[in-house]
């Protein structure tokens, strides 16, 4: 069974395989998992005003296109303090969308004056999978000929705190600066297995599991 991660980021799709691989088991040796950037499908126009619109809008674009189920999932950082933000603008907070050197630099310079006290914030994910359904029939619309047949999104977070420079090297956007609650290490000093197993993009895996496994027969 094939799905399509809708992204263009293959460190996701490397961590989404991973966190699929340890929920599912067995079971994902029949999951061919591949990106919609390999295949040279487009980024959608990310409109949604919540985490889980945006995942919504990259699954659906992906399924319909392509006629292959899809899996997206749109997350960011929030910070209690900032009254959320930079939320599901993370990723371009500083202007360039994925420049995380610059996003982390200007959270910190926010964050200056702020006590340790206060820096609290959290990591949330929203994963969504959008199977298709029948191919349209009108000719309409022929960059997305086929329907939807359903539709799944779910959300998982990870509280925590955020430091005053940047540790580790691993992961990616926010990562340096994130201690998830309970923890010593930032995320980019922890292993991938150890975050796979925490990370707000695994719960919310999580739970979207309990919905592949219900559908992995039809698919």
């Amino acid at each position: 069974m094939k799905i399509i991660v809708a992204t263009h980021n293959e460190g996701k799709l490397a961590e989404i395989r991973r966190i699929l691989e340890e929920r599912l088991g067995a079971d994902a040796a029949d999951i061919e998992l591949v990106s919609a950037g390999s295949l040279g499908l487009p980024d959608p126009v990310e409109d949604g005003v919540t985490f889980q619109e945006n995942a919504l809008i990259k699954a659906r674009d992906v399924a319909e296109r392509t006629g292959c189920p899809a899996v997206a999932d749109d997350s960011g950082l929030i910070v209690d303090v900032m009254g959320n933000a930079p939320g599901i603008l993370s990723a371009r907070w500083a202007g360039e969308h994925g420049n995380d050197k610059a996003n982390n630099a200007l959270l910190l310079k926010q964050l200056a004056d702020i006590p340790d006290s206060k820096r609290t914030a959290r990591f949330r994910c929203a994963a969504a999978l959008v199977v298709p359904g029948e191919r349209k029939t009108d000719g309409a619309d022929d960059d997305k000929p086929y329907t939807i047949a359903s539709e799944t999104v779910e959300v998982g977070e990870m509280p925590g705190v955020l430091l005053r420079a940047p540790r580790g090297a691993n992961g990616f956007g926010y990562d340096p600066l994130f201690v998830p609650d309970g923890y010593d290490s930032t995320f980019a000093e922890l292993g991938a297995e150890e975050k796979n197993k925490i990370s707000h993009r695994a719960r919310a895996l999580e739970i979207l599991e309990r919905e592949l496994r219900c559908r992995q027969k039809d698919l």
